[in-house]
């Protein structure tokens, strides 16, 4: 492998997600650098910029301006990420976006446009698919374990965030901005994953979703989906905020199942388990059931040395970064257009 210069990055926006996960996997990588924080607080840039040792620290716009930035990443609110990453991408900056990236289809668009348009990436940030348990999944759907593919079942949900959370405002970044929501915010991750691991786009969805019916928090808390696949397969999600928590997704074939108790957020220290059950006769008695233990694996570095690499071609990233961003926007537009079939190919 190659050495390359690693990537300067810029810090667009101090959240939780940012300080916990994102930033500490910057210092950690051989293909990243932190080189400047930025807040619309400035006593929160400094403050994040003392706890990571960074030198430099300043506003949105002074990320954006530093020309030593290379890349950023944007954890601001769903509602502002177009904004951000189109005035990133326009300055020349490859932009790590969280999810989900935007709040609707066109935003997502126009983002993918103006990073084709300034010859720059752009990535939304689902770390769960970089960690190594999907892959012993999709290696065990290769290898016959299950037979043929039928249906897919995912789950995200847990304890109700308090109240004043951000999650519960529909209007940031405008009273129209409509960036609040769970759905936005985890119901993202089964739909994700069941794309993932069918290594496919669904055909069409069928959504419901749940508000709180409040005018500044007319969010929804709750909801369910199904999407199509081609050949009758269907996945089934499901997302509440308020629940006993829950982040597991199951695949079921004619010969037996694959499931996963943990598959989105997974701490970087916790080690992983992938359950097969299957049947060695056609009966109940023939049922058995393996274990395969995954060793703890940070899926925020593995995400963004991917990111890194494919950008200093070192190593070409396992699916396109641009064209999965716009899939996964259309997937979840279909969904939150409510309780009917929406064709994707109507999205368009």
């Amino acid at each position: 492998m190659r050495k390359m210069e690693p990537l300067k990055f810029g810090i667009i926006g101090c959240s939780r997600i940012a300080k916990r996960s994102v930033i500490p996997a910057i210092l950690k990588s051989e293909f990243a650098e932190l080189e400047i924080i930025g807040s619309r607080s400035n006593d929160k840039a400094k403050e994040f910029a003392s706890d990571f040792h960074c030198k430099k620290f300043g506003t949105y716009e002074d990320v954006i301006s530093d020309d030593s930035v290379d890349a950023v990443y944007i954890s601001t609110p769903i509602s502002t990420h177009e904004e951000w990453s189109i005035k990133a991408t326009s300055a020349g900056k490859h932009v790590y976006v969280e999810k989900s990236s935007a709040v609707h289809l066109g935003q997502a668009q126009k983002m993918v446009e103006s990073a084709e348009e300034n010859n720059v990436r752009l990535m939304e940030g689902f770390m769960f698919r970089f960690h190594p348990q999907h892959q012993k999944v999709k290696e065990l759907i290769k290898d016959g374990k299950i037979g043929a593919v039928k249906s897919f079942s995912g789950v995200f949900g847990f304890p109700a965030f308090p109240e004043g959370d951000i999650r519960y405002n529909n209007q940031i970044g405008g009273e129209q901005a409509g960036g609040g929501g769970f759905l936005l915010d985890s119901g993202c991750y089964p739909i994700c994953a069941s794309r993932m691991i069918f290594d496919e786009e669904p055909w069409a969805a069928l959504g419901r979703v749940h508000y709180t019916g409040d005018k500044i928090t007319d969010v929804d808390i709750s909801g369910s989906a199904i999407l199509f696949y081609e050949n009758g397969k269907t996945a089934t999600i499901s997302y509440i905020n308020g629940s006993y928590y829950q982040a597991k997704y199951e695949v079921w074939g004619t010969d037996g199942v694959i499931s996963l108790d943990r598959a989105y957020s997974v701490p970087h220290d916790f080690t992983t388990k992938v359950t097969l059950q299957y049947n060695t006769e056609n009966n109940w008695e023939g049922r058995r059931t393996e274990i395969f233990e995954i060793q703890p694996k940070d899926h925020f570095i593995e995400m963004l040395d991917t990111f890194c690499m494919e950008i200093t071609g070192i190593k070409k990233a396992p699916f396109d970064f641009e064209q999965e961003l716009l899939n996964q926007a259309k997937a979840m537009q279909a969904v939150r257009s409510g309780n009917q079939i929406k064709r994707l190919k109507d999205e368009a």
